[in-house]
């Protein structure tokens, strides 16, 4: 295969971040506009549910993961990326490179599933309203069950602190992680487990990109309501703030209660640079 022009270092991570997280989110945001308003339309039970759901956004995590890890580590969420930068060594200089791209591949994909699904939602939902806003971006409560803000703020922060916990187990060397390359496929089902047991009280985004960058997209093609939650309070920065918080308390816990106490070697696994996979 013939190369093209190698660009710097940075470039290509922030290339490769922001492949993975297109793909990430095309599976993602792609599913939820299929069950929500396709199957409005169409057979419901033909076209999914809520396992459905669960099942690509742990896929989409998956390939995304896979897309992107030999070039940046596959972080995919600002709130890996953060924690790896607390805890893990990743440059902080990095760090906000990594956010704006993270943030353009879901920006990218949300305006490619919007456009794909044209027709379906302007039938199902002519007015662009708070009955297909979370085909998009989250809401307390999934627009419907009796969450505010603060609660949807606990959720996040939860789900999120679980996922940065077993990421880190996952991938930590000196804790017999999945060989063969298979942490990207048991990543993804840790995700796949959040939505099935945490997707109830707020959406269970884990990730500020995968929020922040389709809102933005439903928000210039649409739906004037992006910014707020049923409620009509103002509610973006919730699935930002609070996985950024949660990122970094589950990445800690981890080391606090069983990374920090392993030994250096165990098994004659490598001891070298541990891999910066991640997600959601």
């Amino acid at each position: 295969m013939t190369r093209g022009p190698r660009l710097p270092e940075l470039a290509r991570q922030m290339a490769a971040e922001f492949a993975g997280t297109l793909i990430l989110i095309l599976f993602g945001v792609g599913v939820v506009a299929q069950v929500v308003a396709a199957s409005g339309l169409g057979d419901p039970q033909s076209l999914g549910d809520h396992n459905s759901i669960a099942w690509a956004w742990g896929f989409g995590v998956t390939l995304g993961v896979y897309v992107a890890a030999r070039t940046s580590g596959g972080h995919l969420n600002p709130a890996v990326t953060l924690a790896l930068a607390v805890f893990k060594g990743f440059p902080w200089r990095r760090v906000l490179p990594f956010w704006f791209a993270q943030t353009l591949g879901a920006f990218v994909a949300a305006l490619i599933v919007r456009w794909d699904y044209t027709e379906i939602l302007a039938k199902f939902d002519p007015g662009h309203t708070l009955k297909t806003q979370f085909v998009f971006s989250t809401l307390p409560g999934n627009g419907s069950l009796p969450i505010g803000t603060w609660g949807a703020f606990r959720d996040q922060v939860i789900g999120t602190a679980i996922l940065l916990f077993l990421v880190l187990a996952l991938t930590d060397l000196r804790n017999a992680p999945p060989l063969a390359n298979l942490a990207p496929l048991i990543i993804g089902l840790v995700v796949v487990a959040i939505g099935m047991a945490f997707g109830s009280a707020a959406g269970y985004a884990i990730n500020p990109a995968r929020d922040f960058g389709p809102r933005l997209a439903q928000y210039i093609t649409g739906y004037d309501t992006a910014w707020r939650d049923q409620y009509g309070d103002l509610y973006f920065w919730v699935p930002i703030a609070a996985p950024l918080i949660g990122g970094v308390l589950g990445a800690g816990l981890y080391l606090l209660l069983v990374g920090h106490h392993l030994p250096e070697e165990e098994g004659g696994l490598p001891t070298g640079p541990e891999p910066e996979y991640d997600v959601t």
